[in-house]
């Protein structure tokens, strides 16, 4: 799947329409070659980031009315737990039934499920693969807390059930898109990995980070697909290089620097057949001064900036992805209307000109 999805378009994921319908229609014309099912917060609380993924947790009883803490003080969280677990070791067993207990409903994910309609009819028809995308463990663990008001991701056994949880939505997105007969790529979009390294997060390890994105990676190739990361921060991009991925996503408009100092990791990962999705069309008011020319020869610039550190360049020219820096599910209708068409204009030329 690498090689037939590298020089090709794709989003993040959020969108700021109220419907799917404007979603669909402005990925179908930008995007078409490796479309993403849209997330639209705008459209119901449901659909937030963190929210839109925790539906076998809520209904399994381990968060509260909120849906922003555990419960781990009430009386029945053994039993929560041993009924969540079992859950788990079921789907992992392959039991469809359990497995789809960890999908959203369409009433938090109005998007994926008419991506997947759209699908089925057949409206993409020049689709190479699909793409979807889940939120990250570190994100949803400092999003949550326990019951006492810490961040879960702190507790080793609410960060465990955390896991589980993105892990086994991830494989179900994986597992249903893949019906469409398509290659699956499927994003982790983890901002918060951005915490690692900082001195009032001094309790979270690489080990930590390592084993919880990874356990969500193997639950995505285990299936046989595809596994990106996205985080549209400067974060230390040796630990997500030294994740077993295909496709490592970032914004490249506002943090290429960042990648600077991992010179050796990220030759190791594109000698792998890594692809960088280049996150280097701003989501912001930055996309109304620039051009498709502009962000081109601003990525040339950097492609150079890279080799003269000893960064492979024909690497670089082959194996890339074109992206927003990051979602624009808060942005206004305009704004990321003028994104997406930079994006694919983008890759348009780039293609055109051979990558080079």
């Amino acid at each position: 799947m690498r090689r037939a999805i590298a020089g090709l378009a794709t989003g993040i994921g959020s969108l700021p329409y109220l419907e799917t319908e404007p979603a669909l229609t402005i990925i179908k014309e930008c995007l078409p070659q490796l479309p993403h099912w849209p997330q639209l917060p705008r459209r119901t609380a449901a659909e937030g980031f963190v929210q839109q993924f925790l539906g076998a947790l809520k209904k399994q009883g381990a968060l509260g009315a909120d849906g922003k803490s555990f419960v781990d003080e009430h009386e029945d969280w053994p039993e929560i737990l041993t009924n969540f677990f079992s859950l788990c070791l079921a789907a992992e067993a392959g039991d469809a039934a359990a497995l789809a207990a960890f999908a959203p409903g369409e009433e938090a994910a109005a998007g994926f499920f008419a991506f997947r309609r759209e699908l089925e009819a057949q409206t993409f028809p020049g689709a190479v693969a699909v793409k979807g995308q889940v939120v990250g463990p570190l994100t949803v663990g400092f999003q949550l807390t326990a019951a006492g008001g810490r961040p879960a991701y702190y507790e080793p056994q609410l960060r465990e059930l955390i896991v589980k949880n993105l892990a086994l939505a991830a494989r179900w997105q994986a597992v249903t898109l893949k019906e469409g007969e398509r290659p699956v790529l499927l994003f982790i979009d983890e901002p918060a990995v951005s915490v690692y390294g900082q001195s009032t997060y001094i309790t979270v390890t690489r080990e930590q980070v390592l084993a919880d994105m990874g356990a969500i990676v193997a639950e995505i190739k285990g299936v046989g697909a595809g596994a990106g990361v996205h985080s549209c921060a400067a974060v230390d991009w040796s630990i997500l290089m030294a994740l077993d991925i295909d496709v490592l996503s970032f914004d490249a408009y506002a943090y290429f620097d960042s990648l600077l100092p991992y010179r050796r990791e990220l030759t190791e990962f594109l000698a792998r057949g890594g692809l960088l999705a280049w996150g280097i069309v701003p989501t912001s008011e930055a996309a109304w001064q620039e051009e498709a020319g502009s962000l081109v020869r601003r990525l040339h610039s950097y492609w150079r900036e890279l080799a003269a550190r000893g960064v492979p360049q024909g690497l670089l020219e082959r194996q890339y992805l074109i992206t927003p820096s990051c979602g624009t599910g808060i942005l206004p209708v305009p704004l990321a209307e003028r994104i997406y068409a930079l994006t694919a204009a983008v890759a348009r030329e780039l293609w055109a000109a051979g990558g080079e």
